[in-house]
């Protein structure tokens, strides 16, 4: 096995680079905050139907609803389940972002206002 003697001499140039670094102070300043209102309200819109057909669906599983309607308690969990789940969870989000809990914003709400 070879050594290679280390030399102090090389034959790269260094020079020192200019002040202006191709920033600027106002690409670093944080934006505004944008809430999504409308997405907002249509998660609680969401959220609330969905609650409502699951306490549907539960009332129709318990009996405390006619055994005549009995066979529908699957369309209304499963689409109770399909608008809860979405609605809590936008709320949720919003919820943490007002709160300012570290990896929410409001940016993780998509926005209808375009």
């Amino acid at each position: 096995m070879s050594r290679r003697m280390a030399s102090t001499e090389t034959s790269v140039k260094y020079e020192r680079m200019g002040i202006d670094d191709g920033y600027i102070d106002k690409q670093f300043r944080k934006r505004p905050v944008k809430i999504p209102w409308k997405s907002i309200v249509m998660a609680v819109v969401l959220c609330i139907f969905g609650s409502a057909l699951l306490t549907v669906g539960a009332l129709l599983v318990s009996g405390k609803i006619d055994a005549n309607y009995h066979d529908r308690f699957w369309p209304v969990m499963v689409l109770g389940v399909i608008l809860f789940l979405p609605g809590f969870y936008h709320i949720r989000i919003a919820l943490y972002a007002y709160k300012g809990y570290e990896g929410f914003s409001y940016d993780d709400i998509p926005d209808y206002d375009d």
